[in-house]
């Protein structure tokens, strides 16, 4: 890989391998552009000190005033007065790349603003039930130094321990991924495939989709994968497939 390539900062699992969603939108976005990168591993404990190293700027700052730094990072050394471009951020980072990268946009025909509305709608209200089931599972797989880093933070979920909560945390993931699904059927037909969200041509709002579905399958493969991909007559797996080609890791 050359010395040129952009650096995508990550954070492992205990495997080690890429898990995160907020930085699968990224690693989407350099694989369907065909940029050249390379990920640099950071486990949780050690970010502070690698956004600083590479003056990465915090991406907001605790109640007591002090900057917090989270993934992904990302580190572009294309040419600038001032040095490499350094992002936090992913809705900064997709915007920067399609701004400096134009070729194979991820936001076509000025459709900008409505797929940023549409990733923080999936945030917000697609993805709440879904947090309690995937952060416990995720802890659970991330290397021992991380979770340590976590061990007792304020807001971790608790396990659930009954076979009941898990049933009910997992039919609500399923309403909000039907009332997705209900949505983007709205594309189906002479103008759309039924299966992305911009008609044919894959976008950011399918990226970011796909990033949830690669955590899900990643991180609980044998349970919630198995059950999203069926859902919705098969959409999930559908957009799995078309997405699958962007999946590598550099």
């Amino acid at each position: 890989m050359s010395h040129s390539s952009i650096l995508l900062y990550d954070a492992p699992s205990a495997a080690p391998e890429a898990w995160a969603p907020n930085i699968w939108r990224i690693r989407f976005i350099l694989n369907y552009k065909r940029l050249p990168y390379r990920t640099v591993w950071v486990e949780f404990h050690d970010v502070e000190r690698a956004s600083r190293s590479v003056k990465a700027p915090p991406t907001s700052m605790s109640r007591d005033g002090r900057p917090v730094y989270t993934l992904p990072i990302l580190v572009d050394p294309a040419l600038s007065v001032s040095g490499p471009i350094v992002l936090t951020n992913p809705n900064i980072i997709a915007e920067y790349l399609e701004t400096t990268y134009p070729a194979r946009p991820v936001f076509p025909s000025a459709s900008r603003a409505l797929q940023s509305v549409f990733a923080q709608y999936l945030s917000d209200v697609v993805l709440k039930p879904l947090l309690v089931i995937m952060v416990p599972l995720t802890y659970a797989r991330l290397p021992p130094q991380a979770q340590a880093y976590f061990r007792g933070s304020p807001g971790m979920p608790a396990y659930m321990t009954t076979v009941p909560q898990r049933e009910q945390a997992w039919a609500a993931v399923r309403d909000r991924f039907d009332q997705l699904a209900t949505m983007l059927d709205k594309n189906r037909g002479p103008d759309g495939d039924g299966v992305v969200a911009m008609g044919r041509a894959l976008s950011y709002a399918d990226f970011t989709i796909c990033s949830v579905l690669v955590w899900i399958e990643r991180v609980s493969p044998e349970d919630g994968w198995v059950r999203v991909r069926q859902w919705s007559g098969g959409r999930w797996a559908r957009l799995w497939d078309r997405c699958s080609s962007y999946m590598e890791v550099l």
